[in-house]
């Protein structure tokens, strides 16, 4: 059984030295994350589990060579938004994303809500979802990507840059920009 304090680093350490017990304590803590920043990338679930699967075992693959440099999370979604990247140049098509989260309140309320709510609180929540995905699906690339790795993968305007190899001032307008055009689509969902 392993220490649930135990980092992220000294996980993948303890892996790469061929302790395979270490792997799925990592994969449980971050799984849900990295699930979500894919499906709401590429829109469906076929594609997501496909790259859900690319990332995870390139982490396996590559475990031993990690030089804890950053945080691991860092290093991970690194490597899940890297592939996101190569299926877009093979796929050179635009998806639209679904069901995404947004850090407004009422919003999140609404797409959090308890199904035992009843059918109308699921169903604003569906289309309160709906509406981001859309919402999402309009932005640029660099402004969904930034924003996404902030909402789903928690990391800094430093962290975002590296992961995305801009400069800090770049990324920060690219998540103000996001956050503006979402206020302004989302509006009426608010």
């Amino acid at each position: 059984m392993t220490d649930t304090s135990e980092s992220d680093e000294a996980l993948l350490a303890r892996y790469a030295r061929g302790d395979a017990h270490a792997f799925a304590p990592l994969y449980a803590r971050h799984e849900l994350r990295v699930w979500r920043y894919l499906l709401r990338n590429v829109g469906n679930r076929a594609s997501a589990e496909e790259l859900m699967q690319e990332v995870w075992f390139a982490v396996a693959r590559d475990a031993a060579s990690y030089q804890p440099t950053a945080r691991f999370t860092s290093w991970l979604f690194t490597i899940a938004r890297n592939r996101l990247i190569d299926l877009v140049r093979t796929r050179r098509e635009h998806s639209s994303l679904e069901a995404l989260g947004y850090d407004s309140e009422p919003l999140v309320g609404r797409l959090a809500s308890d199904p035992a709510r009843g059918p109308h609180a699921a169903l604003e929540a569906h289309q309160a979802a709906a509406a981001l995905g859309s919402a999402l699906g309009q932005l640029p690339q660099e402004q969904r990507d930034a924003f996404l790795l902030q909402m789903e993968g928690d990391f800094s305007v430093e962290e975002i840059a590296a992961i995305t190899r801009s400069s800090f001032e770049t990324t920060k307008s690219r998540l103000r920009y996001a956050r503006a055009r979402l206020r302004e689509l989302l509006t009426e969902h608010v």
